[in-house]
C-alpha cells in the first residue's frame, strides 16, 4: 500500500489540497499584516476572503480524499459522492463570500476611506497575486490527470482570488492617485463574477449528488458499446445516471434465448467489463433477456412473481 504521500491518486489529491491550505495561509498572513499596519480595508477584505478559502481547502484536504477509498460495508457503492459534496461546500463558500464582498463594496461607495498610501501595500498585493497564480497552476496541473470536481472548485477559487486581489490593487492605486472610490467600484464588479462562479460550482455538483442523468453523449456511447458486442441483438430499459462523479449503468440486453447459462454468463461478464472500461463509468448492471419475447411488465395479463 502506498504511504500517505505516495504517488497514487489519493495522495496526489491530498497533496494538492494541502498545498492550497498552505498557499492560503501564507496569503492571509502577508495581506493581513500589511492591511492592519496601514489601515487598508481592501487588503483586510482580501485577506478575510482567503480565510474562508483556507477553511474550504482544509475541508477538501480532510474530507475530499475519501472519494478514493474502496467500497465497504457502510458504503457498498464506494465513496464517490463525498467529492461533489466537498465541492458543493466550496461553491457555497465562494457564493457567500461573493455576496459579502458585494455588500462591502456597495457600502464602501457611500463611506470615506482612511488608507495610508504605502508601497508595502502594493508589494503585499503583488505577492498575493503571485501566490494565487502559482497555486492555480499547480492545482490545475495535478487535476488534469485526476478530474476531481473538488480540485476544480479549488482552482476556480484561486482564480477568484486573483480577481479580488486585482480589485484590491486597483483600489490601492486609487489611493495613490487620489481616487479611493476605485476600490469599492472594482470590488463590486469582481464580486458579481465571484457570485456567478459560486453558483456554477454549486449547480454542477448538485447534479452529481442527486443522481441526475448525464449529457446525451454519455448515454449514446454506452449504447454503442453494448451494440458493438457480437451477441447483442437489442438494448432496452437503459438507465445512465450519476453516482457521485461516476456514471452508473443499468440495462437490459437482448440475446439469443437458446444459448446455455454458461454462455449467457460469459457474455454478461464481457459486457460489464467493456462498459466499465469506458471513461467515467463506475458500477454496471446488465440483465440478459431472450430476444423477441419482450418484458413481463409489457404483457397485459402480467402477474409479477414473489421476487419482483
Amino acid at each position: 500500500m502506498w504511504g500517505p504521500w505516495g504517488d497514487d491518486e489519493k495522495a496526489r489529491f491530498q497533496r494538492a489540497a494541502g498545498v492550497n491550505v498552505l498557499g492560503n495561509a501564507v496569503k492571509i498572513a502577508v495581506e493581513g499584516a500589511a492591511g492592519l499596519a496601514f489601515g487598508s480595508v481592501a487588503l483586510l477584505a482580501d485577506a478575510a476572503h482567503s480565510v474562508a478559502d483556507l477553511v474550504a481547502s482544509g475541508v477538501v484536504f480532510v474530507w475530499g480524499g475519501s472519494r478514493y477509498d474502496a467500497a465497504d460495508e457502510t458504503h457498498p457503492h464506494g465513496h464517490q459522492r463525498i467529492e461533489p459534496l466537498t465541492a458543493l461546500f466550496v461553491g457555497a463558500t465562494i457564493l457567500l463570500l461573493g455576496l459579502l464582498l458585494l455588500r462591502e463594496s456597495l457600502a464602501g461607495l457611500l463611506g470615506p476611506h482612511d488608507v495610508a498610501a504605502s508601497p508595502v501595500l502594493v508589494g503585499a498585493l503583488l505577492f498575493a497575486l503571485a501566490d494565487m497564480y502559482l497555486l492555480y497552476l499547480y492545482t490545475a496541473r495535478v487535476n488534469a490527470s485526476l478530474g476531481s470536481t473538488a480540485l476544480t472548485a479549488l482552482a476556480a477559487d484561486c482564480l477568484n482570488d486573483l480577481y479580488t486581489t486585482v480589485a484590491a490593487l486597483v483600489g490601492v492605486f486609487g489611493v495613490f492617485l487620489g481616487y479611493p472610490v476605485l476600490d469599492p467600484v472594482a470590488g463590486a464588479l469582481v464580486s458579481v463574477l465571484v457570485v456567478y462562479q459560486g453558483l456554477e460550482i454549486a449547480r454542477e455538483n448538485v447534479t452529481y449528488l442527486v443522481g441526475a442523468a448525464p449529457p446525451t453523449g454519455d448515454r449514446e456511447r454506452v449504447t454503442e458499446a453494448l451494440l458493438d458486442h457480437r451477441a447483442v441483438e437489442g438494448v432496452h430499459d437503459l438507465r445512465v445516471f450519476y453516482d457521485g462523479t461516476d456514471l452508473e449503468v443499468e440495462v437490459h440486453v437482448e440475446v439469443d434465448g437458446g444459448m446455455t447459462l454458461r454462455e449467457a454468463h460469459a457474455i454478461e461478464t464481457e459486457l460489464v467489463t467493456s462498459i466499465r472500461g469506458l471513461e467515467d463509468v463506475g458500477d454496471v448492471h446488465v440483465h440478459l433477456d431472450p430476444s423477441g419475447l419482450g418484458e413481463w411488465k409489457d404483457a397485459e395479463d402480467a402477474t409479477p412473481g414473489p421476487d419482483v
